[in-house]
């Protein structure tokens, strides 16, 4: 169907502001940081997903169109993504 191929090429829509937010839910205490609302498509979405991971120096997973990078890394995320032109904001406590 052409619709699953155009839903995968189309880009997230939001408000324009990547969100990072850091979250031990669910996952046995460990915490992980979010990265939500980069609008990026999917095949973009994961070489950022890469790239995050080797500037953190830590592993993560892509799910859902969210980013996730192991360990609180809220601080320095932000940086290196309002370098890539993007308004972002910490989210959470």
């Amino acid at each position: 169907c052409i619709c699953r191929d155009l839903a995968k090429q189309t880009i997230a829509q939001g408000d324009g502001i990547v969100r990072l937010a850091f979250e031990s839910k669910g996952r046995k205490g460990k915490g992980v940081t979010l990265v939500r609302g980069v609008p990026l498509a999917e095949a973009d979405l994961k070489k950022l997903a890469k790239e995050l991971k080797q500037f953190c120096g830590t592993g993560g997973a892509l799910k859902q169109g969210v980013i996730e990078i192991q360990g609180e890394q809220r601080q320095k995320l932000k940086p290196l993504l309002e370098q890539k032109g993007w308004q972002v904001k910490i989210a959470g406590g």
